[in-house]
């Protein structure tokens, strides 16, 4: 419904109070009206567009198909805008690149794209990088005659002979499992449909375990156990009945000793845990779950590492002995601190490493086991990203850790933990002219209406003037504790350079600053996260890096919700608007528990079945707060098969938008019927969309 993990560096957001002439002058398609009324606790709520919920009708369909030709009418004069931008986009990207290698259980992998293909190929070499190439997967060849093509959850056999992997096709997150023989090149079809992504071997090389999602709700609701040897049906090894718990997966550890079932809720988990040499045995609980109880566990020789929340809410590092796991074993390793987020860790033979967050940035902290000596890694840019990298093995003092910022390319390194050297593995080789000294970036703080310092990154070209001449785009997404770090986006520099500032709010209901930080701005306190977006939008005004009139906002999902609540309170602050799928028809999604994902995100929004969540939620929810005003430019993208924000919230907001404006500026929705939640799959597919929305961006930042 909301999740966005799009954690899309911009799909922008555009709004205006002036349509150019330019624009096309085609009348918008209608939407039927039909009342629909909705009563609960005694509060009436009507709903003409309810009946837009069933994309078997084909007079949704129909209206769909409206809706995009109405757009394409608009844009048709920016078509050369377009492509021009998509040229530019395409040309920084090195079409024949490959990811930086790792090295697992024998092998070297790694991922490369050849010039012109859309699609991944995942490759290995034995040994060292000099051995013969292995492709395992090329994915350009399975998703010939696909619209869309997703392959994902790689996993190979601890013996290296076999390939486990997923496919969708249609965007909604429903996976078809299959096989690759390695040595022979056979791909085999299970038959094992209606999956997660989400699939491992165990350690007998001939078992996997996967887990299966409802068809309904889409919630991931069981663990199977299939031996791919032997053939036949999969068997049921875990039910999860609470359709509160959401997540569920199924992976291996580190060491490859154990299995681990994980269920998760937004705030509690349990972990199942399965020697993974023992594949027909049952699961074992490691903490049976409790109310407001989260814990990862760790394998490292006869104990485990435990990250948790208890009594600490920015987390805290605890160990306890692999024969008794209860939280009566747990000792603390690693204290809470309250100015400090535990994020999480990476356990080595010698070495721990823990990722931390503190006002906003990220730091990487390394504790030598025997000792207890420690020091943390060195960065100097005011705003970055910093984070533990891929490290499969255990036995190594080599620490793989990625480093970016708005400036500066996608980069991985080698960190020597016990010489101290430091090796630039790979950084993304930009084309185009592409130089970072000819940018700037900012990291600062602005004091919201509450006196709560609020951070923004900003990104803006060398020379810039703050004389509000700027047009400017704030991105912004707050919700589920999901921090938007600063991270290089090569598209971004389009903007950029044509006169855009770009700035990154990290408002609350994100964990920049803490676990409180989330907390501040969910549930009863969410509207914080709308107040923090545009405090920081009328501070960026104030300080003359732009104006009103050259303002525009993005986000998308969670953050489209975030671009409803802020339009409908502060219309007159932006010039245009992109929501990408839109999480604003709230109260609705709420109440229907047959909508995939809403039972489960009570503890992040509230349960609108108890009145005083409900008479929250009634006050921002977007959709049910659209007033008789004049609505800046608007770009709303939705996906027919999106499965975390169904299509009709955006449809319906659209066309109810459309009756209350009393504006002239232009309200557009686009519609990917061959996608979901995260747009058109393949490397430049993604970029038309892309630059159908930064052209809109453009052409209103003309006026």
């Amino acid at each position: 419904m909301k999740r966005f993990f799009l954690i899309l560096l911009p799909m922008l957001a555009l709004v205006s109070c002036g349509q150019p002439r330019s624009w096309g002058d085609a009348e918008p398609p209608v939407a039927e009206k039909i009342e629909q009324r909705m009563v609960m606790h005694g509060d009436t709520r009507i709903d003409f567009y309810y009946w837009m919920n069933d994309r078997t009708n084909p007079a949704v369909i129909d209206y769909l198909q409206a809706e995009n030709a109405f757009l394409e009418t608009n844009m048709a004069f920016t078509a050369d805008l377009q492509e021009t931008l998509f040229g530019e986009m395409r040309g920084r990207i090195k079409e024949d690149d490959q990811s930086a290698p790792y090295f697992s259980n024998g092998y070297h992998y790694y991922t490369r794209f050849e010039t012109g293909s859309e699609y991944p190929i995942y490759c290995r070499r034995e040994g060292n990088m000099e051995a013969e190439e292995e492709i395992m997967l090329n994915v350009n060849e399975l998703a010939e005659g696909y619209s869309y093509f997703n392959a994902t959850g790689l996993d190979v056999s601890l013996d290296n002979r076999f390939l486990v992997f997923a496919i969708d096709t249609v965007g909604r997150r429903q996976y078809t499992i299959l096989f690759k023989n390695l040595e022979t090149g056979e791909i085999i079809r299970s038959g094992i449909a209606n999956t997660s992504s989400n699939q491992v071997w165990a350690a007998d090389n001939a078992t996997i375990f996967f887990t299966s999602v409802d068809p309904q709700t889409l919630r991931y609701d069981r663990v199977l156990r299939y031996n791919f040897l032997e053939g036949g049906e999969p068997v049921e090894v875990y039910y999860e009945a609470d359709d509160t718990f959401y997540s569920m997966g199924v992976f291996r550890s580190k060491d490859d000793r154990f299995l681990q079932i994980i269920i998760g809720s937004t705030l509690s988990n349990e972990t199942r845990l399965l020697p993974a040499d023992q594949p027909t045995a049952p699961f074992t609980v490691f903490q049976p779950r409790q109310r407001d109880l989260l814990y990862d566990v760790y394998p490292y020789g006869d104990k485990f590492y435990v990250l948790t929340n208890l009594h600490a809410q920015n987390f805290r590092l605890m160990e306890t002995p692999v024969q008794t796991t209860g939280l009566a074993s747990w000792k603390e390793v690693i204290p809470h601190r309250s100015d400090v987020l535990l994020e999480g860790i990476e356990v080595f033979n010698d070495y721990l490493v823990l990722q931390e967050r503190s006002m906003a940035l990220q730091q990487i902290r390394i504790i030598q086991q025997e000792t207890g000596q420690e020091h943390y890694l060195p960065f100097e840019e005011e705003a970055y990203t910093a984070g533990i990298g891929m490290n499969a093995e255990m036995n190594t003092e080599v620490l793989r850790y990625n480093y970016t910022s708005l400036t500066t390319p996608n980069s991985q390194y080698d960190y020597n933990m016990a010489t101290g050297v430091l090796t630039m593995v790979k950084q993304q080789e930009v084309l185009g002219g592409f130089d970072p000294a000819n940018y700037e970036t900012r990291r600062m703080f602005v004091t919201a209406r509450d006196g709560v310092e609020v951070p923004v990154t900003i990104l803006y070209g060398k020379g810039m003037e703050k004389n509000g001449s700027n047009p400017l785009l704030l991105y912004g997404y707050g919700s589920y504790g999901a921090s938007m770090s600063p991270r290089f986006s090569s598209n971004v520099i389009s903007l950029v350079d044509r006169g855009f500032v770009y700035a990154i709010a990290h408002i609350r209901g994100g964990q920049e600053m803490g676990r409180q930080w989330y907390e501040d701005g969910k549930l009863l306190k969410k509207k914080n996260t709308f107040y923090d977006f545009i405090d920081i939008a009328d501070y960026l005004v104030a300080e003359g890096y732009t104006r009103p009139e050259k303002l525009f906002a993005s986000g998308g999902s969670a953050g489209g919700l975030l671009m409803g609540a802020v339009i409908n309170m502060r219309p007159e602050l932006f010039k245009g608007v992109i929501a990408a799928v839109p999480f604003v028809d709230v109260v609705t999604t709420m109440l229907d528990e047959t909508i995939p994902l809403t039972t489960a995100e009570y503890d992040e929004w509230g349960n609108p079945n108890i009145k005083e969540y409900y008479d929250y939620m009634l006050s921002y929810s977007p959709y049910d707060n659209v007033a008789e005003q004049a609505y800046p430019n608007l770009l709303v993208t939705s996906g027919l098969h999106d499965s975390q924000v169904q299509y009709w919230e955006p449809t319906k907001w659209v066309a109810k938008l459309r009756q209350y404006n009393t504006g002239d500026n232009l309200i557009l929705l686009y519609t990917n019927m061959e996608a979901g939640h995260g747009g058109a799959s393949g490397r430049f597919r993604r970029l038309r969309e892309t630059a159908r929305e930064y052209a809109f961006l453009i052409e209103l930042a003309k006026d």
